[in-house]
């Protein structure tokens, strides 16, 4: 982490780093970052476990999580996902990659606050199918019964609800979900998609729902 901290410094960040899990998870509460870079192979308590710890604290539910992990597989990455990460680095990576993602990260959470403070609540709900999705209670269901999403797994959603219909491309998402440039080769979209069919539709496989464009992006239709 001292390579990895000193690249920070030199872009104007501060950081504050934290050699196991407890302790992460402690300072974490202690100083409520702005963003936090878990490593998921923690000793004392793995990365997995923290995230799911920070989410389940009220004053750390909206603090970006970037990944750091050596874990090339779907599975792995998928359940970092749905601890409550918003994003996912593979090692090795490059020290512009992370410094984009961190850049994106702290913008897009900056702006949501912003609309959060600012933005009437609207009440509309959207509906389609068996799906009932709540903006201003950050709720969804199908077939009447609550599903748990990620907060990115939600935005991703709404947004493809509220463009029924319309194909959705790649870039357009990371843009206006992450906050990510386009120059960003990342699947997160892709592994998001994958985890959503699988909560909000019956058959994964063959979905009724989110509907995939083959090389542009995705679509939302109402079965």
């Amino acid at each position: 982490m001292g390579l990895l901290t000193m690249n920070l410094e030199n872009q104007g960040y501060k950081g504050v780093t934290a050699e196991e899990g407890h302790q992460a998870l402690r300072l974490a509460q202690e100083i409520i970052p702005d963003l936090i870079l878990l490593d998921l192979m923690l000793p004392g308590m793995d990365g997995y476990e923290v995230c799911r710890l920070l989410r389940a604290r009220a004053e750390l539910q909206h603090v970006p999580v970037i990944m750091l992990t050596a874990r090339g597989e779907e599975l792995d990455v998928v359940l970092g996902l749905e601890m409550g990460a918003d994003d996912y680095v593979t090692k090795p990576f490059s020290v512009r990659e992370l410094m984009s993602r961190i850049k994106a990260n702290l913008r897009r959470n900056g702006t949501r606050q912003e609309k959060q403070e600012t933005a009437p609540r609207t009440g509309e709900v959207l509906t389609a199918g068996q799906i009932t999705l709540k903006p201003d209670e950050y709720k969804v269901y199908v077939a009447g019964e609550p599903v748990n999403l990620t907060h990115k797994e939600f935005e991703l959603l709404k947004m493809l609800m509220l463009n029924k219909g319309i194909v959705l491309k790649r870039d357009f998402l990371l843009e206006n979900i992450w906050g990510y440039e386009a120059e960003i080769d990342t699947r997160t979209v892709d592994v998001h998609i994958r985890y959503l069919r699988q909560k909000i539709e019956e058959n994964p496989a063959q979905p009724r729902y989110i509907e995939t464009v083959r090389g542009v992006g995705y679509s939302f239709r109402s079965p």
